[in-house]
C-alpha cells in the first residue's frame, strides 16, 4: 500500500478527466474550505453528462461534501501547492485533490466512538472508488462518483 489504495471497487469510471473539466489551486495559509465548495458547486452547476442533462443533485451534494473533505486534509495536512481538480468522464464525476506533501492519507478501521479523522471513510462512502497515489514530489487523491441514479 505504499503507492497506491483502491478504497471501493472502480466500475468501469474512467479515470481520464475527459472534459468538462475545471481546476482551482488554493494556497493552504489563506485556503477556505467553504471556496473550494462553493467554486465547485458553480462548476457544477454547469456540466452536463453524457446524455446532456445537469448533474443529479445526489451528485452534486456527494460532490460538495468530498471537496470539502479532501481540500481539508491537503490544507490541514498537506504542502502547497493544493490543487482541486474536477472532471467528469463517461459515468461519473472524478474529484482529484494534489498537494505536495508526501504523506499518504491511511483510512483508518470504523470506530463509532472515535472524535474526528473520519474523513477518508466519508469520502469512500460517497463515491464509487478512491485512488491515493504518490505523484511527483507529493499525493495525489481522486474519488469517483457514479453520475447514474442507484437503483
Amino acid at each position: 500500500m505504499d503507492d497506491l489504495e483502491v478504497m471501493n471497487a472502480p466500475a468501469g469510471c474512467s479515470a481520464t478527466g475527459l472534459p468538462p473539466r475545471a481546476s482551482l489551486t488554493l494556497e493552504r495559509g489563506s485556503a477556505r474550505i467553504a471556496d473550494a465548495r462553493h467554486w465547485a458547486v458553480q462548476h457544477l452547476a454547469g456540466v452536463r453528462d453524457d446524455r446532456g442533462r445537469p448533474l443529479p443533485d445526489r451528485v452534486v451534494e456527494a460532490a460538495q461534501l468530498v471537496v470539502s473533505e479532501l481540500v481539508t486534509n491537503a490544507v490541514k495536512y498537506g504542502s502547497d501547492p493544493v490543487e482541486l481538480t474536477l472532471a467528469v468522464a463517461g459515468d461519473c464525476l472524478s474529484i482529484t485533490v494534489r498537494d505536495g506533501g508526501t504523506a499518504l492519507p491511511a483510512p483508518r478501521p470504523a470506530d463509532p466512538v472515535r472524535v474526528g479523522q473520519h474523513g477518508l471513510e466519508i469520502v469512500a462512502a460517497l463515491s464509487r472508488d478512491v485512488d491515493i497515489r504518490r505523484e511527483g514530489p507529493g499525493k495525489r487523491v481522486t474519488a469517483r462518483i457514479a453520475l447514474g441514479v442507484r437503483e
